[in-house]
């Protein structure tokens, strides 16, 4: 996936009740780590290189590109993101 976005009918929300971030999504909400809410919140088209070069300067260069990917494939698999570029 080169430039991943989220699907259509999903959006990022924080949950004030539960203190947490969520995936809102046709058939319910995915619970998000902080981290997961970071990358989906920059999957709007942009590569996959360009997501983890924003968030590595936000974590003082930590390289982050491999657990970027890992993150952005898992969530492919399950249908919350797609492929901007197809």
């Amino acid at each position: 996936m080169m430039r991943p976005r989220l699907v259509d009918g999903a959006r990022l929300q924080y949950d004030d009740v539960r203190g947490e971030h969520v995936l809102l999504i046709p058939e319910g909400a995915v619970r998000l780590n902080e981290t997961a809410a970071q990358v989906l919140e920059l999957c709007d088209g942009r590569t996959l290189d360009e997501i983890a070069a924003v968030l590595s300067a936000r974590y003082d260069g930590t390289s982050v590109g491999d657990d970027v990917r890992e993150l952005v494939d898992a969530m492919s698999e399950r249908g919350l993101v797609t492929d901007a570029a197809s």
